[in-house]
C-alpha cells in the first residue's frame, strides 16, 4: 500500500508540473492536457478503488472465498461484473476508433455481445451453476481429467494475460496523450514530450495486482460494480454535451458521411456480425472468467439472471457508449481515430469530470485485468500447485499460493504491455478471438451436454483447431507458406479478400465439425459424465443461500463520496458550476435510491437472520 501511495503522490506531482505548462507548450501538444483538478480526482478515485478492494484483505479464509466469493455473490453484481469484463481499452480505442471511422457499425458489433449473452443465459449459465463446481477448471477436471486442464490453464492463461498487457498498453497511450510535460521532467517520454507510457502501464498493473492480491473475487466483483456505475453516469453526461457541440441530433445526422448510419461497413459484414454473435456465445458461455460469474452466485436462477442483465445492458448501452466518437467525427473529421473517444470527452467535460472519466476508463481495463488475474491465479493454484506440488495443502496455504500466482501473473501482464504492441493490439484481439475461441472453449461447452465424448476427443478437436488456425493465419496471409502453391490460388485469393470471415469460419466451423463427427462415432458413455452428474446431485441437495446487501451499500457510499467531491469542484470551478453540480445531484439521487432499496430489503422479515454476507 505504501508503494501505491507513493505512485499516487508522483501522479499528483505530475499534475502540479502540468499546471505550470506555458500556453505555448500546451499548444505544441495539440491543446490536450489535464489540469491539476483532474489529477487530484484521478488520484483520489484510484486510491478509493484500491481501498474498496483492500476491505477484504485478510478475510479470505479459503480458496472458495478467494476464487468463488463463497458462492454468495448477488446475481446483479455478477452480471454487471461480467458486463465490465468485456470492457477494456478496446472499448474506447478499438471500437471507438471503428465508430469514428466507419460509423454505427461499431454499435452493431457491440450489440452482438448482448445477443450472445442472452443466448448464453438461456442455454448455459444455469447449467454451469447446477453442476455445483466452483470453476470451469474444476468441471474439466471431473469431465475429462487433469491433462486437458493443464493444457487449457497454460494456453488460455498465456493468451489472456498477454491480452491484458496489450489493453494496459493501449489505455496508457490514451492517458499519456492527455499529459504533456515540460522538458526534463522525471516522468517524461523524451520522444513524445508526454507522460511516459511505460510508467503509466506499470502503475495500472500495480493497481490491478494490489486489488486482486488483497481481496480475491469479492474485491474484483465490488470494484467492477463501482466502475460500471461511474462509467455509465459519466458517459450519459458526455452524450448530450457532445450533441450540443454538434448542434443537436438533426445537425449531427445531416453532417455524417455517406453510409455512416449503416450497421455494416468495410469488412464488418452481416456474415461477420453473425459469426461475432456465435463466437461470443461460446466465449460468454464457456470462457473461464464468465463461468466464474455463474458459479459464484447462490442459485441456478441467479446464474441465468446474471447473464440476462449482462445481455440486456449490451443491447441498450452500445449506442450511448459509441455516440461520443460518432459525433466527434462531424466536429473534427481529421483527428487520430484511436484517440477520438478521449478527445470527444476532453472537448465537453469540465476539469474534475474529465479526470473522473479518465480514471473510469483506466478502471475499465483494470476491471478486465483483475477478473483474468483472479481466474487464472485460481486455476494455477488448484490445478498446478495443489494437484502437482502440494496435494495436502490446507486453505491457508492455498490462499497464500493464490496470491503468489497473482503477483507472478501480474508481472506477466507488464511483459504483455511491452510485447503485444509489436504485433498490434487491435489485430491481436480480433485474431485471438476469432481463431482460438472455438478450439479452446467449444469442447468445454460440448462436455456440458455430451455423455460420450472424452479426453481423446478434446485433444483431437483442440489440436485440429490450432493447426487450422495456424494454416489460415500464416499459410494464406501475404508472404505465407502456401501462397506460392498454384492449385491453392483460388483459396488464397478468397482468404485474402475475406480475411475476417475466413478466421471466423475456421475458428468456429472446424472444431464444430470435428466434435460432431466424434460424437457420431462414439458409442459408450464416458466415465467423466457420471462424475459430473454425481457432483451435480450433491449441489442440488444444498439449501439456497440469500445474497448479500454489502455490494449495494458500498456502491451507495462510494457514489456519495464522489458526489461530495464533484460538489466541492463545482464551487471551485465556477465556470462549469452547472454541469458539475448537476452531475453531483444525479450521483446523490442514485445513491439515495440504492440506500432506500437496501433499507427496505433489510427490514423485510423474510431476509432477517438469513442473509449471507461477504467475509468481513
Amino acid at each position: 500500500m505504501k508503494r501505491f501511495l507513493s505512485i499516487a503522490s508522483s501522479l499528483f506531482t505530475v499534475s502540479l508540473s502540468a499546471q505550470d505548462l506555458s500556453p505555448a507548450t500546451v499548444d505544441m501538444h495539440a491543446g490536450v492536457g489535464l489540469v491539476s483538478m483532474d489529477f487530484v480526482v484521478i488520484a483520489l478515485y484510484v486510491i478509493g478503488i484500491v481501498g474498496a478492494g483492500m476491505l477484504f484483505t485478510g478475510k479470505m479464509k479459503s480458496s472458495k472465498d478467494m476464487f468463488a466469493a463463497g458462492g454468495q455473490s448477488p446475481w446483479w453484481v455478477s452480471g454487471l461484473s461480467g458486463f465490465m469484463t468485456m470492457f477494456s481499452a478496446g472499448t474506447f480505442v478499438v471500437w471507438g476508433g471503428i465508430a469514428y471511422r466507419y460509423g454505427f457499425v461499431a454499435v452493431a458489433i457491440n450489440m452482438c455481445y448482448g445477443i450472445a449473452a442472452l443466448l448464453a443465459g438461456w442455454f448455459l449459465a444455469g447449467r454451469w451453476r447446477k453442476l455445483g463446481v466452483n470453476s470451469a477448471a474444476e468441471f474439466l477436471q471431473l469431465r475429462y481429467g487433469p491433462s486437458i486442464v493443464q493444457l487449457y490453464t497454460w494456453t488460455q492463461g498465456t493468451i489472456g494475460i498477454l491480452a491484458i498487457g496489450g489493453a494496459v498498453y493501449a489505455l496508457s497511450k490514451i492517458i499519456c496523450a492527455l499529459v504533456p510535460l515540460p522538458a526534463g521532467h522525471l516522468l517524461i517520454d523524451s520522444a513524445t514530450g508526454y507522460l511516459s507510457v511505460s510508467f503509466t502501464s506499470i502503475t495500472i498493473c500495480m493497481m490491478v495486482i494490489l486489488i486482486t492480491f488483497a481481496g480475491g473475487l469479492w474485491a474484483v466483483l465490488m470494484t467492477d460494480v463501482l466502475q460500471f456505475v461511474i462509467l455509465m453516469v459519466s458517459v450519459v453526461f458526455v452524450v448530450p454535451l457532445i450533441l450540443m457541440k454538434a448542434g443537436g441530433w438533426r445537425a449531427f445526422m445531416a453532417k455524417v458521411p455517406e453510409g455512416f448510419t449503416s450497421p455494416v461497413a468495410h469488412d464488418f459484414t452481416w456474415w461477420f456480425l453473425v459469426g461475432w454473435v456465435l463466437i461470443h456465445f461460446f466465449k460468454i458461455g464457456g470462457e473461464w472468467a464468465f463461468v466464474q460469474r455463474y458459479t459464484c452466485v447462490p442459485t441456478v436462477k441467479d446464474a441465468r439472471k446474471a447473464a440476462y442483465i449482462f445481455g440486456v445492458m449490451y443491447l441498450i448501452s452500445p449506442l450511448f457508449w459509441m455516440l461520443p466518437p460518432l459525433v466527434f467525427r462531424v466536429i473534427n473529421p481529421h483527428a487520430d481515430f484511436e484517440q477520438a473517444y478521449v478527445l470527444a470527452c476532453k472537448l465537453v467535460l469540465p476539469a474534475g469530470m474529465m479526470g473522473l472519466m479518465v480514471a473510469a476508463m483506466a478502471s475499465a481495463t483494470a476491471s478486465m485485468a483483475t477478473t483474468q488475474l483472479n481466474v487464472f491465479a485460481g486455476a494455477f493454484t488448484t490445478e498446478f500447485y495443489k494437484r502437482l506440488i502440494n496435494r495436502g495443502a490446507n486453505d491457508r496455504q492455498l490462499v497464500f499460493a493464490g496470491r503468489v500466482f497473482t503477483v507472478i501473473l501480474g508481472l506477466t501482464v507488464m511483459g504483455g504491455a511491452l510485447l503485444i504492441p509489436r504485433y498490434g493490439y487491435t489485430r491481436y484481439i480480433i485474431d485471438i478471438t476469432t481463431l482460438m475461441t472455438g478450439p479452446l472453449i467449444l469442447p468445454t461447452i460440448w462436455g456440458l451436454f455430451s455423455r460420450k465424448l472424452g479426453l481423446g476427443a478434446v485433444w483431437v478437436t483442440t489440436s485440429i483447431g490450432f493447426v487450422a488456425a495456424f494454416i489460415v493465419k500464416f499459410g494464406f496471409c501475404e508472404g505465407g507458406l502456401l501462397v506460392g502453391v498454384e492449385w491453392l490460388y483460388p483459396l488464397t485469393e478468397w482468404v485474402g479478400a475475406h480475411a475476417r470471415i475466413a478466421d471466423l469460419t475456421v475458428g468456429v466451423v472446424t472444431p464444430f465439425i470435428v466434435l460432431c463427427a466424434l460424437e457420431l462415432f462414439a458409442k459408450e458413455q464416458h466415465p467423466g459424465w457420471e462424475r459430473v452428474v454425481k457432483v451435480s446431485r450433491e449441489f442440488q441437495e444444498l439449501p439456497p443461500v440469500k445474497s448479500s446487501t454489502l455490494p449495494a451499500v458500498m456502491v451507495a457510499v462510494t457514489l456519495t463520496l464522489i458526489a461530495v467531491m464533484m460538489s466541492v469542484l463545482a464551487f471551485v470551478n465556477k465556470a462549469e458550476f452547472r454541469i458539475l453540480i448537476t452531475f453531483a445531484a444525479v450521483l446523490y439521487l442514485i445513491a439515495s435510491g440504492i440506500g432506500v432499496a437496501v433499507r427496505a430489503k433489510r427490514l423485510n422479515p423474510r431476509w432477517r437472520g438469513v442473509e449471507a454476507t461477504p467475509p468481513m
